[in-house]
């Protein structure tokens, strides 16, 4: 059958108008995907090709007041292998484990891995020698990233402070984790591009994106200060062979940490050589134990702010002990002081006449300060662990608690407690917040980011109470059992303790923490030192025979350091340390019976003359001082039938 020209026609209109249509669906779709998916696409192709070298940013250092390195960085490129690059993985291992002093065997079972990139377990953070060599080697799929690993210039030194960082460079302990996300900065990387059989495209270009280095932290530390107790701590460590040691300086007018240390200590790049009990716990924050007589500053600041004492007016006979409610709280020195005014109870460190104070005061008053002067409470320092210590309830003090907790017993408070405490006393009665971090800095711009200032929390006490305070504490070194702190040329204020250990809810036998506060110069403070020696074996256990002269040489060695200039001006000195003799004032015997004698008097021998029961005459006489121990000579009256006796006797003689 033939088809008309008018059907043919028709068939060819169709089938050029349908492919017409057909050439117009694909160039709409062309257009669709050029256009419109284009970037999109080939933002997609780019990622399936992309393959990325990490940069790791470079971690901001930690630098002292004065722009000293005390945590940097070092370069430690890191080995990074593309499985599907690498044309002989057998050879491949055996070469890096030759260099890398790695195992082979290990090595192949990492670039044989079914992932895209693997970071070689033995070739983390290398040194650029060892890099150098896997670069010469030339393999194919293997590669090095620029990385780097912290560094610490000085070891040990303010190890506990500093902390350390693991080994992807995140802040794990001390400051390294306290400031981590300031410190650790964005990572950057390399990229470039593979195919589908992960064989480099070379005809596209590298992307390099630059990591973004962390900021400088810069510390209130002054490493002249912090070298110097370093050094200090070292010696004490060496002669005392101590369970622990606790060192803390800090400004008294801001709260700016100036140096902190402790012992045991280590090296912080080697964390893993010591027990994790070591490098968790930094003993100037975390530490709780009781503070013994350097806690008297509390007492001695509220009872002469309450205006319950005078003193250099007032006085107060020690007999060495005292009762309260049934028990006998005893001073530290057998037999006691004897009678003394009070600025003397503050220079011998007498337990019953801060008892006497603490009972002036009474527990709600006494309690008030204490927590006023921020005990019981966090100091807020920029550090992790920090304690706050243990206070009695209120409800639960009677007399006995009220008592030993004017004299340091009873009470658990933290180094930096006792420091931000004395600061607070003696800096015209204001409590500031210790802190340790002054400013976040842009290594690049050198723009300060964050800068700290002090904060003041409360005024405590009175600037009038200030001044009494320092005199008072002056003359505990210049003519006190504070004596061993004493520094030629610098007026030096402080505080002696040493507190009997508990364990198990007992105090322990022969095992003190011995400690001293200190601060100078007198009139104008500059620097408050706190040391306490924990159990040091071979001496005599008291702070002031241990901790004191330790305190001594910080401040005295710091302040030349600082630039503090040396004055003439100084109390004169009569140092007394606690084997000086006591001298007792004999008191007036005549008239007392035997039995008033046993329950007063204590401080002297007595040699008795006479059968009688009340003394009659005394040698040598009231008022006059003497050692104690010494011997005094009583005289007694006669018994009643022998005065009849002798009486009728002298009559018949009369007689005769």
């Amino acid at each position: 059958m033939r088809v008309s020209n008018v059907t043919v026609r028709k068939r060819l209109t169709i089938a050029l108008l349908v492919g017409f249509f057909i050439f117009l669906i694909i160039d709409v779709r062309l257009g669709y995907v050029q256009f419109l998916l284009g970037d999109w696409l080939t933002d997609g192709a780019e990622e399936l090709w992309n393959r990325e070298i990490p940069f790791e940013a470079e971690r901001g250092e930690i630098v002292d007041r004065n722009g000293i390195a005390l945590a940097t960085n070092m370069s430690a490129p890191t080995v990074y292998v593309f499985p599907r690059q690498i044309e002989d993985p057998a050879a491949t291992a055996e070469k890096l484990a030759a260099v890398l002093n790695g195992s082979k065997e290990q090595i192949y079972k990492e670039i044989t891995k079914g992932e895209i990139n693997v970071r070689l377990s033995a070739g983390r953070k290398i040194s650029n020698e060892k890099a150098a060599e896997v670069r010469a080697l030339n393999l194919p799929g293997v590669y090095l990233g620029e990385d780097s690993k912290r560094y610490y210039p000085f070891g040990n030194y303010l190890s506990h402070v500093l902390g350390f960082t693991g080994i992807d460079n995140q802040g794990l302990m001390g400051l390294e984790l306290f400031y981590d996300k300031q410190l650790k900065g964005e990572r950057g990387s390399v990229q470039f591009y593979a195919d589908a059989k992960h064989h480099r495209m070379n005809d596209k270009a590298d992307d390099y994106q630059a990591p973004v280095d962390g900021l400088d932290l810069k510390l209130t530390i002054d490493s002249k200060v912090q070298t110097i107790m370093e050094r200090e701590l070292d010696i004490a460590e060496a002669t005392y062979n101590p369970d622990g040691l606790i060192a803390i300086a800090m400004d008294p007018n801001t709260g700016e940490i100036l140096g902190m240390s402790s012992r045991p200590g280590f090296n912080p790049t080697n964390y893993q050589d010591v027990a994790p009990e070591v490098y968790n716990r930094n003993l100037p924050v975390w530490s709780t134990y009781e503070p013994g007589s350097t806690f008297k500053i509390i007492t001695l600041a509220a009872a002469l702010e309450e205006e319950k004492v005078n003193l250099e007016k007032e006085h107060f006979h020690d007999s060495g002990s005292v009762k309260v409610d049934g028990s006998t709280l005893r001073c530290w020195r057998r037999g006691g002081h004897g009678d003394q005014t009070f600025l003397e109870v503050v220079q011998n460190s007498c337990n019953p006449g801060f008892v006497e104070l603490g009972q002036r005061l009474g527990k709600d008053t006494l309690f008030k300060y204490i927590r006023n002067f921020g005990f019981g409470e966090k100091t807020g320092i920029d550090l992790q662990g920090e304690g706050k210590g243990i206070l009695f309830n209120l409800e639960r003090v009677g007399p006995v608690e009220l008592a030993t907790t004017a004299f340091g017993q009873g009470v658990s408070v933290t180094p930096i407690q006792q420091v931000t405490a004395l600061s607070a006393a003696i800096n015209g009665g204001t409590l500031y917040t210790p802190y340790i971090a002054k400013e976040l800095v842009d290594p690049v711009t050198g723009e300060i980011v964050m800068k700290k200032s002090p904060v003041a929390k409360r005024k405590v006490i009175s600037e009038e109470t200030s001044n009494k305070i320092r005199y008072a504490l002056e003359t505990v070194v210049a003519q006190g059992t504070g004596g061993r702190a004493f520094v030629e040329g610098y007026r030096v204020g402080g505080k002696t303790g040493t507190a009997q250990k508990v364990k198990d809810g007992r105090y322990m036998e022969n095992n003190h923490i011995v400690s001293f506060i200190g601060f100078a110069p007198a009139d104008d403070p500059q620097i408050v030192v706190y040391v306490a020696v924990d159990n040091p074996k071979g001496t005599i256990q008291f702070g002031g025979f241990v901790a004191a002269p330790i305190v001594g040489n910080i401040i005295g060695d710091s302040l030349r350091a600082m630039g503090v200039e040396q004055r003439k001006d100084q109390i004169d000195k009569v140092r007394k340390t606690w084997e000086d003799p006591v001298m007792i004032e004999v008191p007036n015997l005549v008239g007392l019976t035997k039995k008033e004698i046993r329950e007063v008097f204590v401080n002297f021998k007595i040699d008795a003359s006479g059968e009688g029961n009340t003394v009659v005459k005394q040698s040598p006489q009231a008022g006059i001082k003497l050692k104690e121990g010494s011997t005094i000579r009583l005289y007694f009256d006669e018994p009643e039938t022998k005065s009849k006796s002798k009486k009728g006797e002298q009559s018949k003689d009369k007689e005769e």
